[in-house]
């Protein structure tokens, strides 16, 4: 048996694995970007949770650009999230210089709602 095969009626070609031709198939090549911390968990969402989506996006060769997007998207809104929280309590640098454990604490209240935010809005909807 051949280990290569190419069948013109349908314009492919087949490898021999094992006892079976096997279609010799590639995924479109596709543009890579960096993926952030909110790219990562969108991808790990849309595995468990919107499998179609995830297959359509990935056989297409468009998941990697989607994930940039949304990744970059989501730390936008949550750069905003962070000063326009940051304006709306007072917390200045004046506050930082002044008593900084208050600061750290008041900082980190606003990080963990600007995280639930942007994960409710964007990552996991």
């Amino acid at each position: 048996m051949e280990k290569v095969i190419y069948d013109e009626k349908n314009g492919l070609w087949y490898e021999l694995q094992g006892d079976y031709y096997i279609p010799c198939l590639k995924l479109p090549e596709e543009e890579q970007h960096p993926i952030g911390v909110w790219g990562q968990r969108h991808l790990r969402y849309i595995k468990q949770h919107r499998k179609v989506l995830y297959l359509n996006l990935l056989t297409s060769g468009k998941l990697n650009g989607y994930l940039a997007d949304l990744d970059e998207q989501a730390e936008e809104m949550f750069d905003n999230l962070i000063m326009q929280y940051k304006k709306a309590e007072g917390i200045t640098e004046k506050l930082k210089a002044d008593n900084q454990m208050e600061w750290v604490g008041l900082m980190n209240n606003i990080r963990q709602t600007a995280t639930e935010i942007v994960n409710a809005e964007l990552i996991y909807a």
